[in-house]
């Protein structure tokens, strides 16, 4: 079975109750079916989030919102995590939801949100160490592949595509954020911790391996040791030109063979993928300089962020009639433009919640405007709810994620509350967020088992409370 055809059949496994077929009455403000998986089935419990849980419920009083959050905040500890130990080291294993692999992007996006909680949660940081070590072993087996299995030896159901896979490997779709993610992970956990435990001779070889495949995905030097196709319908499931891509001009900027989304790459210059890079090399050097006392690598580091930098400025903003001077979604160095966003992180979208760019520049001012606009081909708005979607579902499905990191990225009261308010009034009935859903049917959803998204809303709404509490009136 097709992953975008299991994920819409998957049901609620694994989530809580089969909460889509409860009859829920929104205008019932005190019954709130439990839909949280019963505590003794929970693959983790945190004290801190937990607490967090209490907090929320007793500072807010709307009652939907304290439900929501109870539900979706924990799902990705009460569901998706893996924990064991070898020889003493942690190692944690973090499924996406209905799919028993483990994506690099979707752990570390899933796990970032508590981060705050463990210098007073001894056990929650034990658990996100062995998500760093779990990378760390997952990018040395092969830095180009984007999802893996806990069982070494498993061959899944893409084993039989035309590129190197290996026993162990889920799916090799080379896509830039996989290898940013860790380290985005590995810096907020440092920064939070000042534990320098998970960064030994692995990490710093799973360094090496990022900086190495970053520079062959520059290009400089022919395509790169890279490639992949596979027998589809589905033409954004492959790459064209015998597997290589569209062909692209060696500017400094790195090649994103496959979109957040797994979609393949129209223009394989990913631009909020190489923002996205841009702070992560740089975010790698600063850990390799103090950590390993690695100043030549640092340094390495460094240049290549300047290199891709210097580029973007040069090949990514596009002069638009309409909006002025915005970013492209992708390009291909030779003056080519996608001008669309994705609602899949990094977007366009998002480039300040990843510290690719300052929430006031005024290209990513202008970018946002047109994104969230008609003149973006994935932008929908419908008698329920208006967001961003993009091709991996399809026309008129929106996702939470779009919705999410608008809210994210703004400093502007209405505009948050906005969302929230969407938000509330499009999970469908289950208490849960989803992939996407219909703009005019939230029932018509997909995935309702989907805890990147779930722990995303819940650090939303945390974040509302701490910053602004008046929102959640």
């Amino acid at each position: 079975m097709k992953r975008r055809d299991f994920v819409q059949k998957a049901g609620i496994l694994g989530v809580g109750l089969a909460v889509n077929k409860f009859s829920f009455a929104a205008e019932n403000q005190n019954n709130f079916p439990t839909v949280r998986v019963p505590s003794s089935k929970r693959h983790f419990t945190s004290r801190s989030v937990e607490d967090a849980i209490k907090t929320f419920s007793s500072k807010v009083k709307d009652r939907e919102l304290a439900w929501l959050f109870g539900n979706c905040y924990p799902n990705t500890l009460d569901t998706t995590v893996y924990y064991s130990e070898k020889k003493g080291k942690p190692f944690t294993y973090v499924i996406t939801g209905d799919i028993d692999a483990m994506w690099l992007r979707d752990s570390s996006a899933q796990v970032y949100p508590y981060l705050e909680f463990v210098r007073r949660d001894a056990p929650l940081k034990k658990l996100i160490a062995g998500v760093i070590n779990k990378q760390t072993e997952f990018i040395l087996k092969d830095p180009y592949a984007n999802a893996f299995y806990n069982d070494p030896d498993k061959k899944g159901e893409w084993f039989s595509d035309f590129t190197d896979m290996q026993p162990g490997v889920h799916e090799r779709k080379w896509e830039i954020d996989s290898l940013c993610y860790p380290i985005r992970l590995a810096h907020g956990y440092w920064k939070e911790t000042g534990d320098t435990a998970p960064f030994d001779t692995k990490w710093e070889e799973a360094i090496k391996a990022t900086l190495k495949t970053f520079k062959e995905q520059q290009r400089k030097d022919g395509n790169g040791p890279y490639k992949f196709q596979r027998r589809t319908q589905n033409p954004t499931d492959s790459l064209p030109m015998h597997g290589y891509g569209n062909p692209v001009n060696p500017v400094g900027l790195i090649v994103s063979a496959f979109r957040p989304s797994d979609d393949a790459s129209i223009f394989s210059f990913l631009v909020p993928s190489n923002f996205f890079a841009v702070t992560s090399l740089r975010q790698a050097a600063e850990m390799m300089s103090a950590i390993r006392k690695n100043t030549k690598l640092a340094g390495e580091l460094l240049a290549l962020a300047e290199e891709v930098e210097k580029a973007l400025k040069e090949y990514a903003v596009f002069n638009h009639p309409k909006y002025g001077k915005i970013y492209a979604f992708e390009v291909d160095g030779f003056h080519s433009y996608n001008l669309m966003d994705d609602a899949n992180v990094p977007s366009l979208l998002a480039m300040p919640y990843l510290k690719g760019v300052q929430r006031t520049d005024p290209v990513y001012v202008n970018t946002r405007k047109f994104i969230w606009s008609k003149d973006n081909p994935h932008f929908y708005k419908g008698t329920t709810a208006e967001g961003i979607g993009g091709p991996h579902i399809g026309k008129d499905m929106i996702w939470p994620m779009s919705i999410i990191m608008k809210a994210l990225t703004s400093n502007d009261d209405k505009e948050i509350k906005w969302c929230i308010d969407t938000l509330k009034k499009t999970h469908g009935n289950t208490g849960f967020m989803h992939e996407s859903f219909h703009k005019d049917d939230p029932k018509n959803f997909t995935r309702s088992w989907f805890a990147w998204t779930n722990t995303l809303f819940g650090e939303l709404l945390w974040n509302t409370l701490k910053h602004k509490p008046h929102l959640l009136s």
